[in-house]
């Protein structure tokens, strides 16, 4: 029986550490972390307690620990689990805060364990874009900053730590127009978050729900819609090459570019 651990560092966002680990004989006794620490239980048991309270995390269990919070982890009836983490710098925390609380205070993190299979899912996910291997595409960008964002309002929500902000309302046409402009002069170019946020002179929590309000879309899927939109012109011109289409486009290669666009017309580019 052997453990195994391994931990990432993701340039989109720094601050963050990413954790995965199986458990098969080691057993954490009483500690704490300096950073804000997620987990999220794949397989298998985890036994953790803190605050005299003992949890059982199955499958989708999650847990949130501030900086500080005496806790421990073990294997449930000694058989081994699997646990993702994100480990949450405090220059990151605050960073999150301002946007969540448009205040410069960070968010007063509260400990939980909680099952809730959406959050999971996502969390599982959000992970496994962050950490795909050298043989995948790079995680975009402007998807990875939107779901980190919205997840961790999501976790500090369901941990009483954010009060529910109040309903998004829409950006107006306007401002929709003025993100269409500017992701249309710049579609070959790495687009972030932040950049549409200023666009509209929003913070970027602010702009993520507005922006969903208006057309019940993410950004991303919005700006990746909005790129294979323009390359069918393109490819109906009939002056550029795929290749040509695909960087002008925005894709990362045209690999990519092929798999998008058959995912959302059902031909490869070279049968449009």
């Amino acid at each position: 029986m052997t453990d195994s651990a391994a931990y990432r560092r993701t340039a989109l966002l720094p601050g963050l550490v990413l954790g995965q680990a199986r458990f098969e004989t080691t057993h954490f006794d009483r500690h704490f972390h300096l950073e804000t620490h997620i987990g999220v239980v794949t397989d298998g048991v985890q036994r953790q307690s803190f605050r005299r309270e003992v949890t059982f995390l199955a499958p989708g269990g999650i847990s949130l620990m501030p900086p500080g919070e005496i806790h421990d982890g073990t294997r449930h009836a000694d058989q081994p689990f699997t646990l993702l983490t994100y480990r949450v710098s405090p220059a990151l925390l605050t960073d999150l805060s301002e946007d969540l609380t448009e205040t410069a205070r960070p968010v007063p993190v509260a400990a939980i364990t909680f099952d809730q299979p959406e959050v999971s899912q996502r969390l599982i996910r959000l992970h496994r874009l962050l950490t795909a291997g050298s043989d995948s595409p790079p995680a975009p960008e402007l998807a990875a900053q939107s779901e980190w964002l919205a997840l961790l309002a999501a976790l500090l929500l369901h941990s009483h730590s954010l009060l529910p902000p109040p309903p998004a309302g829409p950006l107006g046409a306007r401002r929709l127009r003025q993100v269409q402009d500017y992701c249309l002069d710049r579609l070959a170019e790495k687009i972030t978050l932040e950049d549409l946020a200023t666009v509209c002179g929003l913070g970027r929590f602010q702009f993520l729900r507005q922006f969903r309000a208006s057309v019940g879309m993410t950004p991303y899927a919005w700006l990746l819609r909005l790129r294979l939109e323009q390359a069918c012109a393109l490819l109906a011109e009939g002056r550029q090459t795929i290749a040509a289409v695909a960087q002008d486009t925005g894709f990362h290669d045209q690999s990519h570019f092929n798999r998008a666009f058959r995912r959302a017309y059902g031909v490869a580019p070279s049968g449009y």
